[in-house]
């Protein structure tokens, strides 16, 4: 995991431990980078099996 990745599954995990997920602005807040950037580092958490969205209730399920 890259730092950069390291510090977008951080706040996601920070935010979901209250009971919310994270918006793109958010994201782009409080990281400073694009949304490109945002996306590239998420689809890798996702790919690596860190992050999983359930569609259902429409969270991020943390591993």
């Amino acid at each position: 995991m890259t730092d950069f990745e390291r510090k977008v599954y951080q706040i996601i995990v920070n935010l979901h431990l209250y009971g919310r997920n994270p918006t793109l602005n958010d994201l782009k807040r409080k990281t400073g980078k694009s949304e490109e950037d945002i996306r590239v580092a998420v689809k890798s958490l996702l790919m690596k099996g860190e992050l999983k969205w359930d569609k259902q209730k429409k969270m991020w399920e943390i591993k």
